[in-house]
């Protein structure tokens, strides 16, 4: 029923990778208008043509464009945009995969967010679900965010997303073998390096 705008979100949002089978579950959620995943899981999904965040210049003036520094870091994150394939708004800002391909092909994709400030922050969990009800847990009621996870772990299994673990404690934190800030920081540096600014 949704085989076109998924296949445009891949295109889109993935570079035409396949979809993981807890993306596809939230995308059709919201388009159906469900609200019971996105109450939980704080997660609000690109649509069609929405501006990928690094590369989203709107917000600068002609001054700011013009400025060599600026035109370094959008240059560097124009680059990053090609690894980091954001899916959501929630969070810190956006959610999404880091796709480097120095990256073990072996494993599910790395998560990771992007604050408002170009920040990289890397989620817990094999699936974006995880990775938000992680981040989730601590914005619950419950002081204890491992009390709080396994009770959203639970919220989601009801409504039909099951997480591989209710124990917070057991979620996936295999560490970059790139890391996005380290590598957002080299890029900056090499582009600053082009336009003579070292």
């Amino acid at each position: 029923m949704y085989d076109e705008q998924l296949a445009e979100f891949s295109r889109e949002r993935l570079d035409g990778r396949p979809i993981p089978d807890d993306l596809r579950v939230l995308l059709v959620a919201q388009w159906e208008g469900r609200t019971d995943f996105t109450r939980l899981l704080d997660l609000d999904f690109f649509e069609a043509g929405e501006v990928h965040p690094l590369l989203d210049t709107s917000y600068l003036s002609e001054k700011e464009l013009a400025d060599p520094e600026m035109q370094a870091v959008n240059a560097a994150a124009a680059e990053m945009a090609t690894y980091v394939k954001l899916v959501a708004k929630g969070g810190k800002g956006w959610l999404g995969y880091w796709l480097h391909p120095d990256e073990p092909a072996d494993r599910p994709w790395h998560l990771t967010e992007l604050d408002t400030e170009f920040t990289f922050w890397s989620l817990v969990g094999l699936t974006l679900t995880e990775g938000a009800a992680a981040g989730r847990a601590s914005y619950r009621d419950e002081p204890d965010e491992r009390i709080a996870f396994t009770q959203l772990a639970a919220e989601l299994a009801e409504i039909g997303l099951p997480l591989s673990t209710r124990d917070y404690d057991a979620l996936d934190d295999t560490e970059y073998r790139v890391d996005p800030e380290e590598l957002m920081e080299e890029l900056i540096e090499a582009e600053r390096e082009k336009r003579g600014l070292r």
